[in-house]
């Protein structure tokens, strides 16, 4: 229990659903109600799609590369620590590369939305792709990956569940409640993204001393 709330709160931390509603919303303002519920259900299901094929490929990619699983948590701790700078400073949108002209003037004449922008990067982003990866390094036994699995199939559901109330969640938080709660997450964020730079240091340097 212990291993799938840890696991819940990492990646629901660092994916942000509710940085996304806005966007969401901006998104789908000329869709009826039943179809955002469809774009909603597709995002999230993108989304886990994309975590679950970075989580069991994970240790091919290292392997391939020859990185290692230290080297992994500490790219991933910068990474997922300026998204949490960026949720913090209320930059979350433009450190996605959302605030690009181009990019806005492409997603709006664009039909599907599902998969780009909102499963990538708003959501299945690199700091979250990178936990998964360490993740599945980390936690070899069977038991232990399917409660990862568990956390992330819960994640992704919560998502879709927030997607589609996202009309709602704006209506009754507003812009600033939203803000707040972003800016709160990222402070969580950025304590989870420092947690795995100073655990890989530590493990670092144990070895360097042996």
């Amino acid at each position: 229990m212990e291993l799938f709330l840890a696991t819940f709160g990492a990646l629901f931390s660092i994916m942000n659903p509710l940085g996304t509603v806005p966007v969401f919303v901006g998104l789908s303002l000329e869709n009826t109600k039943k179809e955002r519920a469809v774009i909603a259900f597709w995002t999230s299901l993108n989304a886990c799609i994309i975590l679950l094929l970075s989580f069991f490929a994970g240790k091919y990619i290292l392997s391939f590369f020859g990185i290692s699983i230290d080297a992994l948590k500490i790219a991933g701790g910068l990474i997922i620590a300026s998204s949490g700078f960026a949720l913090l400073t209320g930059k979350f949108a433009e450190h996605k590369g959302m605030k690009r002209k181009r990019v806005e003037e492409d997603i709006r004449s664009r039909n599907e939305i599902s998969l780009t922008p909102l499963a990538i990067p708003m959501l299945a982003g690199p700091g979250t792709i990178s936990l998964l990866i360490t993740y599945n390094q980390e936690f070899q036994e069977l038991q232990d990956k399917g409660i990862i699995i568990g956390a992330l199939l819960f994640t992704t559901i919560c998502i879709y569940l927030i997607l589609k109330s996202s009309y709602l969640i704006v209506k009754f938080l507003g812009a600033s409640g939203i803000n707040a709660l972003s800016r709160i997450i990222g402070f969580i964020v950025i304590a989870i993204g420092i947690e795995y730079i100073i655990s890989s240091v530590v493990n670092i340097i144990s070895h360097l001393n042996l």
